[in-house]
């Protein structure tokens, strides 16, 4: 279905009603359920692609003829930081292609890149050809962290929008959850990282710490000099990585049978596809009059009839759109700045730095993974029941609370214990277990409280919506690519204690600024948000 060019003056509430009356639905109905479930799916690789790493990267630092990549303490870091930058331009590219293309095609778009990068991954024969398809991953992970929220904020009545949108955000958890899951389960069937000794290994104190032919845990003499090896398994996080191509399929075949954004639809004037759409959504007996709500977002299009499409000189040169263009980046710097991604993909490091074996400190990662879904349903209700702005301000005072917690854990029981090499040595037996049920205590508060997304997909116009949440989402990942650099490097450089001080403080930082500077948008729908903060900012 197509309609000639037109201007939104052009349509009358009675034209509308004209039109919504002999226009069919594009398609079958869909349930905004089914929808979310299909769209989400970005999400869910979005968390899975993030999680993985965290399980993956013990097996990397095993030798090639162990299975591994041979990988290096800085270039741990890279793994992360390199999806991360992937993921910036993804979501400043992908909220582009978006508003330019619709957000069901560029949802379509980037399940062939998750797949595409997945694989490629999965395969790469060195660490260099896995940091371009890391990029090549990032970019969908970005552009899905862009659009999907967009896409689902647009497609939903305002009744459950914020609820909505904020499944999103659980399926990115949940992601997570399912990567802890998966790779805990092939750390117990094929073993922590393990290698088979070409020769016999001694310590600096001439002790034998393996002998030619023994199968050892690669922990115990990856820091010894003159270690061969034959074999190992680290042939594991392929494994781990390829799991992610499962749901790239599925998303591609099902985002296909999904009803474009009836908002993309009235943004660029094609009224006849955009009430299709909305009939393919819409209860009329619950959401209102389907010709009233199109009618509301043309309201905002004869405002700007005599304006181009909004370009970034625009959005920065008008003072409204500014401070909300400044908000939403500030709150994707802050969202990663909590620190939640040393979680999401160091735990197990973090845990092995408190003491434990790096096997069990895979698996154990499935009790934060697993917190950490629960944080997030808790948040599901949470933004469904309080306004946005108290539970990002719950968020971060309880993040303070809790990183505040791991610096004196760090502090008083670990790095006193600590030799010149890094084992721990008479520490507490309860140190490790202490620190898992901090960071699990961390990521419940960051899962339950997380309206970054919510807020990103809220506060922009519709004419800069895509634009505005694709430089919001990029702040987010440049921010997230820092933290990927640096924690590993300031962990072994300046401790836990140090390290998580630095992140406490950070956040104090941020609880000040939902304090003083984040708008509610609870109660509104879109439309009225724009004419709201157009009045309250000019």
């Amino acid at each position: 279905m197509s309609s000639s060019p037109v201007a939104a003056a052009d349509y009358s509430r009675e034209k509308l009603q004209e039109l919504v009356d002999k226009t069919p639905p594009s398609g079958k109905k869909r349930s905004l359920g089914l929808i979310a479930l299909v769209a989400t799916l970005g999400s869910l690789l979005f968390g899975y692609d993030t999680g993985v790493i965290s399980g993956a990267l013990p097996y990397m630092y095993l030798p090639t003829d162990a299975g591994g990549l041979a990988l290096k303490t800085w270039e741990e870091g890279l793994v992360g930081t390199f999806l991360c930058i992937g993921a910036a331009l993804g979501a400043s590219i992908g909220g582009k292609l978006s508003d330019k293309y619709g957000r069901r095609h560029n949802i379509t778009m980037l399940a062939v890149v998750f797949l595409v990068g997945a694989l490629g991954c999965t395969i790469s024969p060195n660490i260099w050809i896995l940091y371009a398809f890391r990029i090549i991953l990032g970019f969908a992970v970005g552009g899905a962290s862009a659009t999907v929220p967009v896409f689902l904020g647009e497609t939903a009545p305002k009744r459950i929008r914020g609820t909505l949108v904020a499944v999103d955000q659980m399926m990115i958890v949940f992601g997570q959850f399912l990567a802890y899951g998966m790779n805990a389960i092939l750390a117990q069937v094929h073993g922590g990282p393990e290698a088979t000794m070409a020769n016999d290994v001694v310590n600096s104190a001439g002790e034998t710490v393996a002998r030619a032919g023994q199968t050892v845990s690669w922990e115990t003499v990856q820091n010894l000099a003159n270690v061969a090896v034959t074999s190992g398994n680290g042939m594991t996080w392929r494994y781990m990585l390829v799991l992610a191509s499962i749901p790239a399929i599925a998303l591609w075949i099902g985002i296909r049978l999904m009803p474009e954004s009836s908002r993309w639809y009235v943004a660029n004037l094609r009224i006849p596809e955009a009430i299709g759409s909305l009939k393919r959504v819409r209860n009329e007996a619950k959401d209102g009059p389907i010709a009233d709500e199109v009618d509301e977002m043309l309201e905002i299009q004869r405002k700007e009839a005599n304006q181009e499409k909004w370009k970034l000189s625009q959005i920065w040169n008008t003072k409204w759109t500014r401070r909300l263009l400044i908000i939403g980046i500030i709150l994707g710097l802050a969202d990663q700045m909590t620190g939640i991604n040393t979680a999401m993909y160091y735990t197990p490091k973090v845990l092995s730095a408190a003491g434990l074996p790096m096997s069990d400190a895979i698996s154990l990662n499935v009790v934060s993974g697993g917190v950490s879904f629960i944080g997030s349903a808790v948040g599901l209700w949470m933004v469904t029941k309080f306004a946005r702005r108290h539970v990002g301000i719950y968020q971060e005072t309880s993040i303070v609370i809790s990183l505040s917690l791991l610096a004196a854990v760090f502090f008083f029981l670990i790095q006193p214990f600590q030799n010149e090499d890094g084992d721990i040595i008479g520490a507490p037996t309860f140190a490790p277990f202490l620190v898992l049920i901090i960071v699990s205590l961390f990521v419940f508060a960051k899962q339950s409280g997380t309206v970054t997304w919510v807020l990103v997909a809220e506060i922009f116009p519709s004419k800069i919506r895509g634009t505005a949440m694709g430089l919001a989402v990029g702040a987010l990942w440049i921010a997230n690519a820092i933290v990927s650099a640096v924690f590993p490097i300031m962990m072994k450089g300046l401790g836990g204690a140090l390290t998580y001080l630095i992140f406490a403080l950070v956040n104090v930082l941020s609880l000040i600024f939902y304090i003083k500077f984040v708008p509610e948008t609870k109660y509104d729908s879109l439309e009225e948000l724009e004419e709201r903060f157009e009045k309250e900012y000019s």
